[in-house]
């Protein structure tokens, strides 16, 4: 049963933020332990005839690179630079040039103007555009305000050839004291590099759902990522569009992954006209048939977006509810991670995927992350700080699994060592069409083992 953030006084959410910290100390603490030293990479399970059959994308920063592989695993292409996220575009949108990818080129080096101490995804200099071969084809960062791109956690090519570029500027803001606050900034950029329209987070603290207690303590806050936008996505044409202007195909979709919030804003207007988040209150006379199908608390979520026409869901809401701390105050959370498929209109849950309730191993990822919606119903899963990605049935069955064999050692907290790591970002699912014609593929059935009997055999 998931807790629902407390309103009722200040002195109940400094009770629940004290417990939230306990809790996560706790089950991060539990996770590192738990994590097994020798674990099997590459494709563990498939079944070709329940699965969509695509090619998958990924970079995560695990080793600086992004991959394409096939079904059974296997890399058909590099590109020697990383993404957040790497994505193909879809060639419909782009004059059906196929293998055209969103990179990060250059990042900011220690010293460099505008560098910060921060993750590098937030020290990106140069984002582009690169074809198979790995040549740019176009570029932004010099044209950018300051000089440089500073994209990070996303951008989208548009169906009018203009890039919607995530990123964000060290700046100072009201309510915040004399230092720097990282400002979450949307451009919309044209094919010259030109600004054409542009958002600040900052510009709307009003509206996204903060009592005055909870928006004291985001000024209080000393992490100065005080929002973290992890997502943005225009939500593109939609069947709710006609009747309902707050889904209008311009219109912007984006989460915030500290504060535990997921809002639509209009594109012309730039205000927030649809929310959910950051409190989820359940009446406590809620019948218990009626109890599954509202919105309980969302906690550090990632890749909120609307499920595009043509696929099964089309108009709902898709949404990888990590659980992972966060709130002003940190909010109680479970120990797994779920996917939620929401009706916007309703706001009620449609759909969601848990391990236990779909008779398998609970996932869990405290941060990153993403879930996609297949044609075939499926939907495609990133369980990012575990580097597997998993396809589920609507039914909850796992018809293809993968672990990232690609490894890197990064630095833990401050006191830790150094540990491996292959966590990944996102993953995206590539039509085969997508690729250049001639790019191989495979499509080999692997029969999960018997893990009674599955071992490594003594002298190896």
């Amino acid at each position: 049963m998931l807790f629902n953030r407390a309103r009722k006084s200040a002195k109940a959410a400094r009770v629940w933020a004290v417990g939230a910290l306990l809790a996560a100390s706790s089950l991060l603490a539990g996770t590192a332990l738990a994590s097994p030293s020798v674990y099997p990479t590459g494709v563990t399970r498939y079944d070709p005839a329940k699965a969509f059959n695509s090619y998958v994308l990924f970079s995560g920063g695990s080793d600086a690179k992004s991959h394409l592989i096939d079904m059974d695993g296997n890399e058909v292409h590099r590109w020697d630079h990383e993404g957040i996220p790497a994505a193909m575009i879809d060639p419909k949108l782009i004059n059906g040039k196929r293998g055209l990818v969103g990179l990060q080129i250059t990042a900011l080096k220690p010293g460099d103007p505008g560098a910060t101490p921060g993750p590098p995804m937030f020290n990106n200099k140069v984002f582009g555009i690169l074809d198979w071969d790995g040549n740019t084809v176009w570029q932004w960062g010099d044209k950018a305000p300051g000089g440089y791109a500073r994209q990070h956690h996303d951008w989208e090519r548009l169906p009018n050839g203009h890039m919607l570029i995530l990123t964000d500027r060290a700046v100072k803001l009201d309510g915040f004291g004399d230092r720097n606050m990282n400002d979450d900034v949307i451009f919309d950029v044209d094919k010259s590099g030109k600004v054409v329209w542009q958002w600040h987070a900052s510009d709307h603290m009003d509206e996204f759902g903060f009592t005055p207690e909870e928006l004291d303590l985001v000024h209080k806050t000393k992490n100065p990522d005080f929002l973290h936008i992890n997502d943005m996505h225009a939500l593109g044409p939609n069947h709710w569009a006609a009747k309902d202007k707050r889904f209008a195909p311009d219109n912007i979709i984006l989460c915030s992954r500290e504060a535990n919030f997921t809002v639509i804003i209009d594109k012309k207007t730039g205000k927030v006209v649809w929310r959910i988040g950051p409190d989820y209150p359940i009446p406590d006379d809620v019948k218990p048939a009626d109890r599954a199908k509202l919105i309980d608390q969302i906690s550090g979520q990632h890749n909120a977006h609307m499920i595009p026409e043509g696929l099964p869901g089309a108009g709902n809401i898709l949404i990888f509810d990590n659980q992972g701390a966060a709130g002003y105050p940190p909010v109680i959370t479970r120990a797994s991670s779920r996917i939620l498929e929401i009706d916007p209109v309703k706001k009620e849950i449609v759909w969601q995927y848990t391990g236990m309730q779909s008779g398998n191993t609970p996932f869990y990822s405290f941060n990153i992350s993403s879930a996609q919606r297949l044609p075939n119903g499926n939907t495609l899963i990133d369980e990012g700080q575990a580097g597997r990605f998993f396809q589920v049935t609507p039914k909850g069955e796992i018809v293809w699994e993968y672990v990232s064999p690609f490894k890197a050692v990064t630095q833990g907290p401050p006191g830790t060592p150094p540990r491996e790591t292959i966590w990944v970002y996102r993953a995206q699912a590539v039509p085969y069409d997508w690729a250049p014609k001639g790019t191989p593929h495979a499509e080999n059935a692997v029969a999960a083992p018997d893990l009674a009997a599955f071992h490594v055999p003594a002298g190896n």
